[in-house]
């Protein structure tokens, strides 16, 4: 949806403007004159007819400026965006097995995304200098600067009505917006991928490998079984200076010499 706003609010875009030269020699006036333009924005390709005040002779003038590139690769990621946004709903939908089988699915749907997101910030923000240069190239002020006949203090030039720009604010505001719809989706794409689920494991392996570390230490309930030292009906067994084993069975304690 967000896509399909910011493409049809830039390329079904059309406007124009109203001039008016008022002649010493009102005969020769010519009050209202309208210019249109429209999508994809060659100005220089937009003519006109102005009358120069000098009898019955007019000129043919034409805007100023070329900002198709910048409105179309707009639009063509827009557009291009819109399409994968429904092939990408199509699949999580019914292919769901498909999309996660062997994780292809899911890493090529994170590699597209991050693209879309860089393509989204550059496209928006190449649109919008390129809108403020169309505005600068519809400007009336600066039309009728073209005209021979406003260079006359005795000619009279106004604006009589300025082009409206409403609907491509909106769509570079879009442009900034679906920019930040992608990128933030990128997080979600990439819990999808196996890097995200590889990470998580990780995590429990390394604890696994601690604790089976400590039962191997000698930290286990056997230690403190009957093989402690109490195993013998009629001994039992202390560990002496030297490290070696004192007995002491039901005859009493051993000799002196024995223990050492």
């Amino acid at each position: 949806l967000f896509a399909i706003f910011a493409f049809a609010t830039c390329g079904g875009y059309s406007g124009g403007l109203r001039l008016s030269v008022d002649c010493a020699n009102k005969s020769e006036s010519d009050l209202n004159i309208d210019i249109d333009f429209a999508y994809p924005f060659r100005l220089h390709q937009v003519n006109f007819d102005a009358p120069t005040c000098e009898g019955k002779r007019r000129e043919k003038l034409s805007l100023i400026g070329d900002f198709s590139s910048s409105a179309e690769f707009f639009v063509t990621i827009a557009v291009f965006a819109f399409l994968y946004s429904l092939a990408a709903t199509v699949v999580y939908i019914f292919f769901q097995n498909k999309y996660r089988e062997n994780n292809r699915g899911p890493l090529i749907d994170f590699i597209v995304t991050v693209v879309f997101s860089f393509l989204w910030l550059v496209s928006s923000s190449a649109w919008a200098k390129g809108l403020s240069d169309v505005k600068i190239a519809t400007d009336p002020d600066e039309v009728l600067l073209l005209m021979s006949a406003c260079k006359q203090q005795s000619n009279k030039c106004l604006p009589v009505r300025s082009p409206v720009m409403s609907s491509l604010n909106t769509s570079v505001v879009f442009g900034f917006l679906n920019f930040i719809l992608w990128a933030g989706n990128i997080w979600f794409v990439f819990k999808e991928t196996g890097w995200h689920s590889s990470g998580q494991r990780h995590a429990p392996d390394t604890m696994e490998k601690q604790s089976s570390g400590y039962n191997q230490g000698g930290y286990n309930q056997d230690s403190y079984g009957p093989a402690g030292g109490y195993n013998q009906p009629g001994s039992y067994g202390q560990v002496g200076e030297y490290g070696q084993s004192q007995s002491y069975g039901q005859s009493g304690p051993t000799s002196f010499a024995n223990q050492i």
